[in-house]
């Protein structure tokens, strides 16, 4: 006999899953950000929400979520996928270019917005060691909310949003050694001794290195061999392997697992797995991560902010306005703009995640009080909650304050070199280190002959383009040559949005499996339906299929191998050159308008040839 159903086991996931897909495309329609509809979700059901109801109204338990720690640890892997994805997206490379801003403008922030709040919380008439332990929790922000902000808005490659994402980037490293100082103040432990914090540091060290290492010579060869069984499951089983495997490394190691997770991406990055890698793991990032800020929004209490609301609403104001000051003109300092810098710094003056582990930690060390942790954690929440929306306003904001050129005397000295350098180089630093290169190319879909023979013409005229293709050797074999070729599934719409679909300037489908090439052609015009498609057909019936499925043109490899024989023979039979040329356009066109003519009459066939796709590429090369 089979035992009950617990329905309660499935409750967590049945309101995460009623979220994502009934309260968050609400919100969509209505234009406001889902980063802050799945937080509002998290209030509502959560234990300070309805779930404040359970006891007098037991049905409320049905729909709530009592104890937020019960999706902690999955709601954590949003954080850890997150940052992944942008590891993906930037490279070691790109990421060497932003070292500047990182070890620079980074530690510039978590320096100054910790001694301010510090000095602050003394004001208030904090103890120098609680007050201490306030400035540190409160100077970090929050990298998933204002990554997925950034992400939603399309602001991520903005010189905002890479100032963002540096700041960002070195609070991550900077928990542990803000952790050893924790351990440090509490007079009870010996934990936090310098011999310790070498240790650790040193520990941190060599597992980041490992990883470095192992993967530089795993990455590759685990991905070929999962890639040449052509099973979707075991992609996505490699892709989760790598993520928690790095992500677990560097936990063991003392650090946080979404640094280990952004290593592994920078490790991928520079693979021909990449784009597909991205298309597999984005459906799992998305959704954690909306379970992440659902945590966010439960933890969120509001009998405390009932209780003190002044205290609380002024303490979350204040923090937001000071850090956005400081920020803004350490930003400034950088070579940003006025209206860069202010975006930036309202961007980051709310709370964060590493916000309620510090507070965690100082708990457990007795460096706070259970009523003062509560207060900075609301305060922390709110704070996160409230980053779309200063996000908007600093978009709002910024145009009204105009850019104008830097003082070299206004800068601190030892910035004066690097903003000269920022000068010289912007526009292709800032491309590289945007995470996504825009240029808009040429897609070449498949890289066989007749592939690689299309590529060799685009380099000719120098003609930028990009290659996928489902064939893990011959990828390889091309990616050793320098060529820019990717693995990836080709009908799937999310490659070709990671490959560029939206600034293309053609896609070319050379594939020779003829249902295959029509999927990729319905899915491209789908997608985009002014894009320019110009497909490979077997035959007269198959270029009629694929102008059926969205082909701009459709060239029939039977047909023109038919019109270049007889263009040989009748020169070798000593006709003109000039005579040839002309029957063979001639015969050429009335082939194509009998092929056209098999397209059923409702099917618009697009009146883009060829010479408009050369000349299309005249004006952008």
């Amino acid at each position: 006999m089979e035992a009950p159903l617990d329905f309660a086991s499935y409750k967590a996931a049945l309101i995460v899953l009623a979220a994502a897909g009934v309260v968050i495309p609400l919100f969509h329609r209505l234009r406001l950000s889902p980063v802050l509809g799945f937080m509002l979700v998290g209030l509502v059901v959560g234990p300070f929400g309805l779930g404040a109801l359970a006891n007098t109204h037991p049905w409320v338990r049905l729909v709530t979520i009592g104890d937020p720690d019960a999706i902690r640890k999955i709601a954590d892997l949003g954080v850890v996928l997150l940052l992944f994805m942008i590891g993906l997206e930037l490279s070691l490379e790109r990421l060497w270019l932003m070292r500047r801003l990182v070890f620079g403008l980074g530690a510039l922030q978590i320096t100054a917005c910790a001694a301010a709040l510090t000095g602050a919380a003394l004001l208030l008439g904090q103890p120098p060691i609680r007050a201490t332990v306030i400035g540190l929790a409160l100077a970090m922000s929050s990298t998933a909310i204002v990554l997925q902000v950034l992400a939603e808005e399309k602001r991520l490659g903005t010189p905002a949003g890479r100032a963002s994402f540096a700041i960002l980037l070195f609070q991550d490293l900077s928990v542990v050694p803000v952790l050893f100082a924790l351990a440090a103040l509490d007079p009870e432990s010996g934990a936090g001794s310098l011999a310790g914090l070498g240790r650790a540091i040193a520990q941190a060290l060599l597992a980041v290195a490992g990883i470095a290492v192992l993967g530089r010579l795993v990455l590759r060869p685990l991905f070929r061999s999962v890639a040449r069984t052509r099973s979707p499951e075991l992609f996505v089983a490699a892709c989760l392997l790598v993520v928690i495997a790095t992500a677990l490394a560097t936990a063991a190691a003392g650090l946080s697992m979404a640094l280990g997770a952004l290593i592994g991406g920078l490790l991928l990055a520079g693979t021909e797995y990449r784009r597909q890698v991205e298309a597999t793991i984005d459906p799992f990032k998305g959704l954690l991560v909306g379970l992440f800020l659902m945590s966010i929004g439960m933890s969120l209490d509001l009998h405390a902010l009932i209780a003190h609301p002044a205290l609380v609403l002024g303490a979350a104001i204040g923090l937001v306005a000071l850090k956005a000051l400081i920020v803004t003109g350490l930003a400034r300092g950088f070579g940003l703009s006025w209206r860069r810098g202010v975006h930036t710094g309202l961007l980051l003056g709310s709370g964060g995640e590493f916000s309620f582990v510090i507070v965690t930690v100082a708990l457990a060390h007795r460096l706070l009080d259970d009523a003062t942790s509560s207060r900075v954690l609301i305060v922390a929440a709110l704070t996160m909650i409230s980053t779309p929306i200063l996000s908007k306003l600093g978009a709002r904001l910024a145009p009204r304050a105009a850019p104008r050129p830097i003082d070299p005397a206004l800068l601190l000295p030892a910035m004066r070199e690097a903003v000269g350098r920022e000068a010289v180089g912007r526009e292709a630093a800032g491309r590289e280190a945007a995470g996504r290169d825009t240029t808009p190319r040429v897609i070449l879909a498949g890289f066989g002959r007749v592939g690689q023979t299309v590529a060799s013409l685009l380099e000719t005229h120098r003609v930028p383009y990009v290659a996928i293709d489902r064939d893990p050797d011959r990828v390889a074999r091309q990616r050793d040559r320098g060529k820019p070729i990717y693995y990836g599934d080709m009908t799937r719409t999310e490659i070709l949005r990671h490959v560029g679909l939206d600034t293309a300037r053609a896609l070319v489908v050379t594939l020779d499996e003829p249902a295959v090439a029509e999927t990729l052609v319905a899915a491209a015009r789908a997608e985009r339906p002014s894009l320019m498609i110009i497909a490979r057909a077997r035959d007269a019936a198959h270029a009629a299929r694929l102008y059926q499925a969205g082909a701009t043109d459709a060239v029939p490899e039977t047909i023109e191998a038919s019109l270049q024989l007889a263009e040989a023979v009748l020169v070798d039979v000593g006709i003109p050159m000039g005579p040839v040329i002309a029957s063979v356009h001639e015969q050429r066109a009335a082939l194509q308008a009998d092929i056209k003519a098999m397209v059923p009459p409702h099917v618009e066939i697009r009146p883009l040839g060829r010479r408009r796709l050369r000349d299309a590429i005249k004006r952008g090369g």
